[in-house]
């Protein structure tokens, strides 16, 4: 007879908890006390880089910024200031920000503004 238990070894541990809430699955610390989500800054040479899409979205244009040395909680941040800049939507995706419309320029004067090394990638 094969246990229950057996079948679940693989999912991991703590979840929830009435004390302290939910928990992290990686390090299983709750969400306020993880560290794992906040230290973690993309690797790369530290670049960020501008440019405009169209591809795969319907003739629409959408100015991408990605490369972006910061964690995570810091690039929300600046997503959020550079949408309310251009005055547009935008979504992160995957360390990427993407902002609706052509704001090459704009977002280059932003981003150096702010003390970040730009550059004009692709035509």
């Amino acid at each position: 007879m094969v246990k229950k238990a057996s079948s679940f070894a693989g999912l991991g541990g703590l979840v929830y908890s009435t004390d302290s809430g939910r928990h992290c699955p990686e390090c299983s610390k709750s969400l306020v006390d993880c560290l794992c989500k906040q230290a973690v800054v993309p690797a790369g040479d530290g670049i960020a880089r501008v440019r405009r899409e169209t591809k795969g979205r319907g003739g629409k244009t959408v100015t991408t910024v990605s490369g972006v040395p910061l964690a995570l909680d810091e690039l929300k941040e600046l997503a959020s200031t550079l949408k309310r800049r251009c005055g547009t939507g935008g979504v992160l995706k995957d360390g990427i920000i993407e902002i609706q419309g052509d704001h090459v320029d704009l977002l280059i004067d932003e981003l150096t503004k702010r003390g970040f090394k730009t550059k004009k990638s692709g035509g």
